[in-house]
């Protein structure tokens, strides 16, 4: 398992259009893949649990994947969130 904190650098925070590119990007692996805020814990790859986080710019989560996958799934997720679209 890879645990690693992410800042969000997408200007609108995660709504709707992000979180949906968000759980595309997720879906892609096979890991099990999680995102943390606070005592919150939701399926990187729902997006009804990803809107519930309700996350804004410059917020931090920490994003875990566990996996024959788990690095690329990491780093891809990583690279959406912090590309600042």
């Amino acid at each position: 398992m890879i645990k690693k904190p992410i800042t969000i650098q997408i200007a609108s925070g995660l709504e709707a259009r992000p979180v949906a590119l968000l759980v595309q990007v997720a879906s892609q692996f096979e890991s099990n893949i999680y995102v943390e805020e606070g005592d919150r814990k939701v399926n990187a790859k729902s997006i009804m649990g990803m809107m519930t986080l309700g996350l804004s710019a410059g917020e931090s989560v920490v994003v875990s994947a566990e996996g024959s996958d788990e690095k690329e799934a990491i780093e891809n997720i990583e690279k959406y969130l912090s590309s600042g679209n």
